[in-house]
């Protein structure tokens, strides 16, 4: 990851403060895109919120207009659940949304969708060599589930990775993979990034319209989730070929760094490049 410009003031993100590799991925992603240190604050206190179902939380936190010059910039920013007032969001600034379903509801009109976990190959750097293995990487709340553990266990082909671990270490695993299930959402972004082929894996009792909106924005088809007992039968077959959505996903990539704010680049004459092969088996 490049060395961030400390001349400048750290650039203040919120993300939910999980102890989860998806929501400490967005200060990474973040750092590399704009060439700042990156700090993480409250969300009154933010000045931009990039990776995460948020909208819940910005609905509380903004039903007033914030006292400074400027509203909080938004940078591919999910829903989790639908919302039903939306005065809030005249006190945001929305430059990207994650997907199109989360647009729909908020009534966003907008063309150009994206996640910024699909940046994680330039933030975190390039795939590690392929092993012959299928990665399981649950929802942090299952991360302690017995029931999934012995299940993992049970199948050699099969290695847990708890996402409970830094982003690097997650990356790196789902990077070097051969395929990879994972309830988990930004699991499957990641390894949509990288070009490895995935599954989207039973969450349990987490909400599924954040997988949705995730999919629609890179032409994913993405019905339904495995369930955890399949597993095993599903790694004996995994797919491990070119992802017949990477042109949605190439367009995702290209639409965060478009729509990245100029204003909050360490540079803002220069853009960073998003390597084409980040996201080639």
């Amino acid at each position: 990851m490049p060395t961030p410009n400390t001349d400048l003031e750290p650039l203040k993100l919120y993300h939910w403060p999980a102890a989860n590799f998806g929501d400490t991925l967005s200060a990474r992603v973040v750092a590399w895109i704009s060439g700042r240190e990156v700090v993480n604050v409250r969300p009154r206190s933010a000045e931009l919120f990039a990776i995460g179902s948020l909208i819940h939380v910005l609905a509380k936190h903004f039903t007033e207009p914030p006292k400074r010059p400027h509203r909080p910039i938004l940078w591919g920013t999910g829903v989790l659940n639908p919302i039903f007032r939306r005065e809030f969001l005249d006190n945001l600034d929305i430059r990207l949304m994650r997907g199109p379903v989360g647009a729909a509801i908020c009534r966003i009109p907008a063309t150009a969708f994206g996640d910024p976990g699909l940046l994680a190959p330039e933030a975190l750097g390039p795939a590690e060599t392929r092993q012959d293995r299928v990665v399981v990487i649950p929802h942090h709340s299952q991360a302690d589930d017995p029931a999934l553990a012995a299940m993992v266990a049970s199948d050699p082909r099969l290695h847990l990775v708890d996402p409970r671990q830094s982003p690097e270490v997650v990356c790196a695993a789902i990077a070097s993979a051969a395929h990879v299930v994972s309830a988990s959402l930004h699991g499957l972004i990641v390894a949509d990034a990288y070009g490895v082929a995935n599954s989207w894996m039973d969450p349990a009792a987490q909400g599924l319209m954040k997988y949705h909106d995730y999919a629609a924005s890179v032409g994913r088809y993405m019905l339904a989730p495995v369930a955890i007992a399949d597993v095993p039968r599903l790694a004996a077959h995994a797919a491990t070929g070119p992802l017949p959505h990477a042109d949605g996903i190439a367009a995702a990539r290209a639409a965060l760094i478009t729509h990245f704010p100029e204003e909050f680049r360490a540079n803002a004459t220069t853009r960073p490049a998003v390597h084409a092969a980040a996201a080639v088996t």
